[in-house]
């Protein structure tokens, strides 16, 4: 069974900066696609960015420029480097791990960003 715990996020000014990670519970990271969902109020979860096993990213267009998923294989840890923060980016997010095409869940993280 997979865990993936994150940490990080909480309360960030307009224009600044935040950084949420998210650690698996055992070896996996070099093999599947990891990255970020968020989720505002009464919205739906929407991808922020991914990482593949080779490396390749991707990212909304929201976050494209401001935003940077990274991981370190030996810890079995992704990352998500947050800079110059919008209101809109305010949600609870998720990391995930994809495995034979199906998605499993941290907890989620609290990011509010105010104006």
């Amino acid at each position: 069974q997979v865990q993936l715990v994150e940490s990080g996020g909480g309360l960030v000014q307009a224009g600044g900066s935040l950084s949420v990670s998210c650690a698996a519970s055992r070896t996996i990271f070099s093999n599947y696609e990891m990255g970020w969902y968020r989720q505002a109020p009464g919205k739906q979860r929407d991808l922020v960015a991914l990482i593949t096993p080779r490396g390749t990213t991707d990212y909304a267009d929201s976050v494209r420029g401001r935003f940077t998923i990274s991981r370190d294989n030996a810890k079995n840890t992704v990352f998500l480097r947050m800079n110059n923060m919008k209101p809109g980016d305010t949600g609870v997010y998720y990391c995930y791990v994809r495995i034979g095409g199906n998605p499993y869940w941290g907890q989620g993280t609290q990011v509010t960003v105010s104006s």
